[in-house]
Formats: C-alpha cells, structure tokens, sequence
C-alpha cells in the first residue's frame, strides 16, 4: 500500500489500523492518501482505474462523533423507498478514519470482485460499521437514542458479495517506510 497521512494523527497507527482491517485482500496496488478536508466533516473518494482511496477528515470535528450511516434495511410502500438513519459513535479521529477508509475500501473490493459497482453506499457503510462496532465498541443507535440490535443492520454476508476480490497468499502487517 502506497499510504501517506497528511493530517495531525499518527501515521504509522492509522496505517496499521487500516492494514489490520484490509486483511485478507491484496493491498499492494492501492495509493491511500489521508488529509484535511476542505469544508466538510469528513469525505472519502475511490477511483477504480488507478486504485486510490481518498480520506478526508474535518479539523473542526468534536469527538465523540456521531456519524449518520445507511446500514439499516430499506424500507418501501407502493410509492417509494426509505432507509432509518442509524448514528455510529465513534471516539476519536483514528476512528472516523478508519471508518472512510474501510467504506470506501469495499467500493474497491466491489469493483475487484467483478461486481456491480451502483448502489452499494449501505453495503459500503455496513462493512465499516462491522469492524468499528465488533473491534473497537463503537455503539450503533437510532436517532432517538436506542441501542440498535444487530439483526436489524447486520443481516448481509458481505464477504462472500465480495469473495471474487484477489485476496493475499499470506498476510504480514508490512512496515511504513519512514517519511511516508
């Protein structure tokens, strides 16, 4: 992974942090670049053709941060279509990071795997949630507070939707060369 952090966090944490969690997938080919945003909390970008993830991270943000994600079951009727926003609280900026990143690393995994890349903005934010949910705690509730059951959001095999994506003969948590 080409991985540079222009932003106050440690690099070689987030760096591990997102090698951690991009395990068991081919890395070698992916540019991630971490910096500040120009306005907004937060952002994130992936471009297929030149497998390069962008993260970009709000300087005003206040943790704890209470991010709005789409993993909750769509709902419809006879004329439309809805999702329940549900809010993930994460700590600190290391998470909201990783986060971005692992959104949009599934964008990649997607596109990888031969699939269809529309629509996959739930799908994405499910994968995120998964590791900052089951790894670091963070807790998922409803905009009025209530603790979300697992059921509700996490209902998806993810893994095999993306079990085409190349994945690495043996994975070793690589060392950040020094200066990026």
């Amino acid at each position: 992974m080409d991985f540079r952090n222009t932003t106050h966090l440690d690099e070689v944490r987030l760096y591990e942090m997102f090698l951690r969690h991009t395990a068991p997938y081919r890395h070698e080919r992916l540019t991630v670049r971490v910096r500040y945003s120009r306005s907004a909390a937060f952002s994130g970008a992936c471009y297929y053709r030149t497998s390069r993830l962008l993260i970009n991270l709000g300087r005003q943000n206040r943790y704890p941060y209470a991010l709005s994600t789409h993993v909750a079951r769509s709902q419809s009727n006879r004329t439309h279509w809805w999702r329940e926003l549900y809010q993930l609280t994460l700590a600190d900026a290391y998470q909201l990071a990783l986060f971005v990143y692992l959104h949009e690393l599934f964008h990649f995994l997607v596109k990888a795997a031969g699939r269809n890349t529309r629509r996959k903005e739930a799908m994405c934010d499910r994968f995120a949630a998964r590791v900052l949910v089951d790894d670091y705690g963070c807790p998922l509730r409803t905009v009025d507070g209530r603790l979300v059951r697992r059921a509700d959001w996490d209902f998806q095999d993810l893994a095999a939707f993306v079990g085409g994506a190349p994945r690495a003969a043996q994975f070793e948590l690589p060392l950040l060369a020094a200066g990026g």
